[in-house]
């Protein structure tokens, strides 16, 4: 395989504006098959609206978004995408919600049921299939968002910030239980953050992009082995990267 059969999302010099708002300028980026890439920039700075124009639900002004090599420009459907909040009904069960895509495929409610349910034990949701979102925890909750959006697509995923709105310490187990997770479902993920240590800890490839009008104004190669764990937060190599990355943010 070529490296450019391996790439799934190509977005080429994409520029976004609303009204008086000038929110991106010039951004290009690529995700290969089975990468984790984040994206990292300042809070405001147009990170949520270039997802917004990967995923089809926002038109560029300039530029075009390539997915297995076709052009996606104003498309939906293509690829999964989560957002900060977890977005579950409350009046439903958490199986139900997570078996909503599968609904709006086609699926009847009893296949959609099984499928979903395969998936409960690797996302530590067996065992809550008919609990309510009220009764579960951030960490939970964020799990059977996960999970919902992955079976709306299982091959690209968007995640919009997934952690942003937990504690610290949640924060880090959902990152360390998320790369366990991606290892197994071998998909390909774009990640937004604005925490400098949870880019490096989850990804192959960072995106760095400037305060609004958004441009990338530097890209990171993570060469850090893996699999990773908590250790690697204290070691030489991390901490190189950190220190560049803050550097060039602040």
């Amino acid at each position: 395989m070529t490296v450019k059969d391996n790439i799934l999302i190509e977005v080429k010099n994409i520029k976004k504006s609303f009204t008086n708002l000038h929110t991106i300028e010039d951004i290009s980026l690529v995700l290969e098959k089975n990468q984790f890439v984040s994206i990292l920039g300042p809070s405001g700075c147009g990170k949520s609206t270039l997802f917004d124009v990967i995923a089809g639900l926002e038109k560029p002004d300039r530029g075009f978004v390539f997915i297995d090599g076709r052009q996606f420009n104003g498309r939906t459907g293509r690829v999964s995408y989560m957002h900060q909040k977890d977005l579950l009904f409350p009046w439903a069960t958490i199986l139900n919600n997570v078996c909503i895509p599968l609904i709006l495929k086609g699926y009847r409610r009893k296949d959609a049921a099984v499928k979903a349910m395969e998936h409960f034990p690797a996302f530590g949701l067996e065992g809550f299939e008919k609990s309510y979102p009220c009764q579960l925890s951030g960490g939970m909750r964020q799990r059977a968002a996960l999970l919902r959006t992955y079976l709306f697509a299982d091959d690209i995923m968007l995640l919009d910030e997934p952690f942003g709105s937990l504690d610290a310490i949640t924060r880090k187990k959902m990152q360390m239980w998320l790369l366990k997770i991606w290892e197994q479902i071998n998909a390909s993920i774009l990640f937004i953050t604005h925490d400098i240590e949870e880019a490096i800890f989850l990804s192959d490839k960072i995106y760095v992009l400037s305060e609004r009008p958004a441009i990338v104004k530097k890209t990171f190669k993570i060469d850090i082995k893996r699999p990773r764990d908590g250790k690697i937060f204290t070691s030489a190599e991390f901490n190189k990267i950190k220190k560049q990355i803050f550097e060039l943010l602040y």
